[in-house]
């Protein structure tokens, strides 16, 4: 039967695939595809854990006492006819050999069939021996954590929980789970998933941001979708609605294919738009800067025309390490990399933002706080913990010796913090000037995300180069909106008036000082917003390369003069959404 579940549209497009479920109570085991050539030995590993947990029922059955309750025994047996039910393994066989999933999962996702089966069923009797099922797969489960080789263990990711890598299958896939950590979403750089769905999230949630940033179609905030989706449905994502279609009928399925098609055809005639130079209609030239979570995505950087990073999240470098941190030589190394990946062009790097939606796996510094996104986060874990900040400081500072280099703070709010991050920035120069090693120039950046920065722009302007908005959190801080509590989601505004005229008076200063004004955030990267940002006089936009070719089209159909009278007009509306373009 058709149905729809509606959540938020964070990431456009079209995805149609069979649902991969990673949110069952058994989320914990690892998930990850096996090649072909390794797929016997996966099933293997399935028949030892099996043999392992029959020989460990049976010799439970030869040692149970005399007076040991009759029931007892008969559950031992109904355990033992499922594990040796062959229609049960031939199952979990079917999900190595035809989708590529690892043992666990395989035997996961069989678990969560025969579920099913038993729910449906009429006798009360029989779908309670549903729970049967789930105790031997669980003890099944318990010994296959412990029979992977070697090999197989050091080929794997160090993710303790959902290990999601590239498979090798025809049949296209959809993600669908309650949730994803960042830690999580990285796995996606090298997926076979066209898109994702998850109970929960924001628009602006850092699920979404890496949604939009892989450029394939998601929807969060589905709230019970992985409850209602099953492992290996037909799923359609409409990423444009913020609609999942769950068993689509064949004229549903003929009309989102034809979508599918329309939407790749765009994606081609933008293409051609790469190597022409960002000027709008009245001769402004449009600077389009590429955010980037990694060294190597500076290629797609390149490939989509941007002309240079404006925000490196190096906080990605620290995540999914269980505490252990990256030193300075490993952060030096990736810095550099993304430096010759840029081919000369300039290079933004924020210093470490964790906290709030972007914790570390080591939870120290979030699990004693109620409300993450408003405590040890970004700059202050950084003053905080001065040793690592240095070390951070010291890598940013040798890999502008390799190129242009620009070093981005923040969250910034308090003079007293903009001081103590420039001595450690001179503090840091001290320490690879004492040890001789190379180090260059940087132009000095402060994020303005905190509406108490928005308004103290004099202050920040004493002492940096520039300034970049980060709207995501602007929009948040300014509201008191969780962006990644899909409740309030509702209530997230970029359109509100007083979001509006911190983000122009922020650009407006800039200007009138000579100072250099950037949007990060995820404003930057909405085609809806392109023409008001102009209009208000950005000339700076830095956004996920995918979305590159998208603004750059806006851009050159837009005459930056005449917006400007109409971004006025906006500003000065209590209801500024009613004179945004349809």
């Amino acid at each position: 039967m058709t149905f729809s579940i509606h959540g938020l549209a964070v990431a456009r497009g079209i995805a149609i695939g069979r649902a991969v479920l990673v949110a069952s109570s058994r989320a914990d085991v690892a998930h990850y595809f096996v090649t072909p050539d390794k797929m016997h030995a996966e099933i293997e590993r399935l028949r030892v854990a099996r043999d392992a947990v029959v020989d460990e029922l049976q010799r439970l059955q030869k040692d149970l006492p005399k007076d040991a309750p009759h029931e007892l025994a008969a559950l031992l047996d109904v355990h033992l006819m499922l594990l040796l039910d062959e229609e049960v393994t031939a199952g979990v066989v079917h999900w190595i050999k035809e989708r590529g999933y690892n043992a666990e999962w395989a035997l996961t996702s069989q678990l969560d069939v025969i579920v099913r089966q038993f729910d449906e069923m009429e006798d009360p009797y029989l779908r309670e021996r549903k729970a049967d099922m789930e105790q031997v797969g669980e003890r099944v489960l318990q010994f296959l954590k412990g029979t992977g080789s070697l090999e197989e263990k050091a080929q794997r990711p160090a993710q303790p929980q959902q290990e999601l890598q590239l498979g090798d299958t025809d049949v296209p896939l959809v993600l669908v789970a309650h949730d994803l950590s960042p830690a999580d979403m990285l796995q996606f750089k090298q997926s076979v998933f066209a898109g994702f769905v998850t109970d929960v999230g924001g628009k602006t949630s850092h699920t979404a941001i890496v949604a939009r940033s892989l450029d394939i179609p998601a929807v969060v905030g589905a709230r019970t979708a992985s409850q209602w989706v099953k492992q290996d449905d037909w799923v359609i994502i409409d990423g444009d609605a913020g609609v999942v279609i769950v068993d689509p009928s064949p004229i549903i399925l003929a009309d989102y294919g034809f979508r599918q098609r329309q939407g790749r055809v765009e994606r081609e005639r933008l293409v051609r738009l790469r190597h022409t130079p960002a000027v709008t209609l009245d001769g402004q030239k449009i600077e389009l800067l590429a955010n980037i979570e990694m060294p190597e995505d500076t290629r797609a950087a390149i490939m989509a025309g941007a002309v240079g990073v404006g925000l490196f999240r190096s906080e990605f470098l620290f995540m999914g390490r269980q505490g252990h941190l990256p030193d300075e030589e490993e952060q030096y190394q990736a810095y550099r990399r993304a430096v010759d990946g840029m081919n000369g062009l300039p290079v933004t790097i924020r210093t470490v933002d964790v906290g709030a939606d972007k914790p570390l796996d080591d939870t120290r510094h979030d699990a004693a706080h109620l409300n993450p996104a408003l405590g040890l986060r970004a700059i202050r874990w950084s003053l905080a913990d001065p040793a690592m900040f240095l070390t951070q400081l010291r890598a940013i500072l040798r890999a502008a010796a390799q190129g242009q280099v620009h070093l981005l703070i923040p969250m910034l709010a308090h003079g007293s913090e903009i001081r103590q991050t420039l001595a450690l920035i001179e503090q840091a120069r001290h320490e690879l000037d004492r040890r001789g090693q190379a180090h260059g120039p940087v132009k000095l950046g402060a994020m303005i995300e905190i509406p108490a920065a928005a308004l103290s722009l004099r202050l920040f302007l004493k002492h940096f180069d520039f300034l970049s908005i980060g709207t995501n959190d602007l929009i948040q801080y300014t509201l008191a909106i969780d962006r990644a509590d899909e409740s309030v989601a509702h209530l997230y505004d970029p359109l509100h008036p007083a979001v509006l005229r911190l983000i122009a008076d922020t650009i407006a200063e800039c200007r009138a000082q000579g100072k250099g004004v950037s949007v990060c955030g995820e404003m930057a990267g909405d085609v809806a917003m392109t023409r008001l940002l102009l209009g208000l006089g950005l000339r700076s936009f830095s956004m996920h390369p995918s979305q590159i070719l998208p603004v750059k089209q806006q851009v050159l159909r837009s005459d930056a003069t005449k917006l400007a009278l109409w971004a006025q007009q906006v500003l000065t509306t209590d209801d500024p959404a009613s004179l945004m373009p349809r």
